[in-house]
């Protein structure tokens, strides 16, 4: 009987008991069901609700080359892994209250990896920038897929600055900014062009092509944008824009006042020079005061030569002390898709994604030893010069270049051309939006830091 009257007393009270534990349990899972749709959107990105119905078929588009293709964001997924969890994020460059929080000092922004995101990237619409060149319109060209355009790179142990347009247009208020050097430099200035106009009101800017100089000016900002073309940065025979295209380069290491005289009373200067240094292992040097008689110089020896030129006449001829002076390095070349394990690929052509293994080093042709070089000249002549080391997250970007979608001689390649990706594509140079708005928001950081 004690038995039976204990039971029946845990009887009396278990309702009370389980009321109480059904209500938490509602509760916890409300909460929990809460959390994972939160944590869903997050880590899987889900597309933008204001994503237009066009923009969204775009994306699905299958590639000129892989028309069996599945849906590219399924192949995204593939080749990322799991993205159930994501690392915290630091917090980036902002304005709030008047005040510009800064990354890191003294952060490394050239390792990391590339992650998705069709929330925030592009920054700006390629048929939205007037400024744009048909070289590298790839929609505008015949390009499908806008996938390339949708990637952030993620530094390891921080994160790049948001790009705030009227932020940097106000660091360059009154002043000027130039970028010096070869076509992929010309590519980075038609990005930072685009990523300004962002913040300006229609009409409220000029745009002006050159040879050598191109300018874009803002007239509310006192301001101007400009490129200079000089692939070697020093004289030589390929200094025309117009007609460069020459097999035989010819330098002369030393003579850089020519170009110099352009760019010495500019506030911010980009350098670079790279590509025009790789058709072959040397370089033609006048011997010499002689115009015909020439040295064939190997690629590194020359290289420093003409960087220690270019640092010489920038210590004795700019005040680095109100000018702030960047040098890009290598943008590299994805044109042997083995360098990819793709044994069956034709260059970049066909490329939709980038190349996710971040653990294994790459070997795309690039000559780094030049890279080093760089950082050996700037060291050794104490010019107060930042290098921006662009190339191994450009290395990870096979699917950014213009391919077939680009012009050849002034003219959008036909479609005879572009059925022949191995002779016609360009992976060289790169669409835009894409990898050099990259560049410009590492280049945005460093200006802004120091201002």
């Amino acid at each position: 009987m004690k038995y039976k009257r204990s039971e029946q007393r845990k009887c009396n009270t278990s309702p009370f008991i389980i009321t109480l534990i059904i209500s938490l349990s509602i509760f916890g899972a409300l909460v929990f069901t809460k959390d994972v749709t939160l944590i869903a959107k997050v880590t899987l990105q889900w597309p933008n609700s204001s994503q237009t119905p066009e923009e969204k078929s775009q994306e699905n588009q299958p590639n000129f080359l892989e028309p069996n293709q599945s849906n590219p964001t399924s192949k995204i997924q593939n080749e990322i892994g799991s993205t159930t969890k994501k690392p915290p994020i630091p917090p980036l460059i902002e304005e709030e209250k008047g005040i510009i929080k800064l990354a890191p000092k003294g952060c490394d922004f050239s390792k990391g990896k590339w992650v998705f995101d069709n929330v925030t990237k592009p920054i700006y619409k390629e048929e939205k920038c007037e400024f744009l060149t048909a070289q590298v319109t790839c929609i505008a060209n015949g390009r499908e897929d806008r996938l390339y355009q949708n990637w952030k790179w993620q530094p390891n142990e921080c994160s790049l600055p948001k790009f705030e347009a009227k932020v940097l247009l106000e660091k360059l208020r009154g002043k000027k900014l130039m970028f010096v050097g070869d076509s992929v430099n010309r590519n980075q200035w038609e990005s930072m062009v685009c990523l300004l106009q962002t913040a300006i009101a229609p009409g409220k800017a000029t745009w002006k092509i050159g040879a050598p100089l191109s300018v874009f000016a803002v007239e509310e900002y006192n301001t101007t944008v400009e490129f200079y073309w000089a692939p070697f940065l020093v004289e030589s025979n390929s200094d025309d824009p117009r007609n460069h295209s020459i097999s035989q380069r010819i330098i002369t290491p030393e003579s850089i006042s020519k170009h110099g005289i352009h760019w010495k009373d500019a506030d911010f200067l980009a350098f670079n020079t790279y590509i025009w240094w790789m058709n072959s292992h040397t370089i033609k040097v006048p011997r010499g005061s002689s115009d015909v008689v020439y040295d064939e110089i190997e690629r590194p020896i020359a290289y420093e030569r003409v960087l220690t030129t270019w640092a010489k006449y920038l210590n004795n001829n700019v005040n680095l002390s109100r000018t702030s002076a960047f040098f890009i390095s290598m943008s590299p070349v994805h044109q042997e898709s083995s360098n990819w394990n793709d044994q069956d690929g034709l260059a970049c052509a066909g490329e939709t994604t980038p190349i996710m293994n971040t653990s294994v080093a790459l070997e795309m042709g690039t000559d780094r030893q030049l890279l080093q070089v760089a950082r050996n000249v700037i060291k050794a002549e104490r010019i107060p010069v930042t290098l921006i080391d662009i190339t191994t997250l450009s290395e990870y970007r096979k699917d950014a270049h213009t391919s077939i979608y680009t012009i050849r001689q002034g003219k959008i390649l036909t479609p005879e051309q572009k059925a022949d990706p191995a002779k016609f594509a360009d992976c060289l140079h790169w669409c835009l939006p894409g990898v050099p708005d990259t560049w410009n928001e590492m280049l945005y950081a460093h200006i802004v830091s120091r201002s």
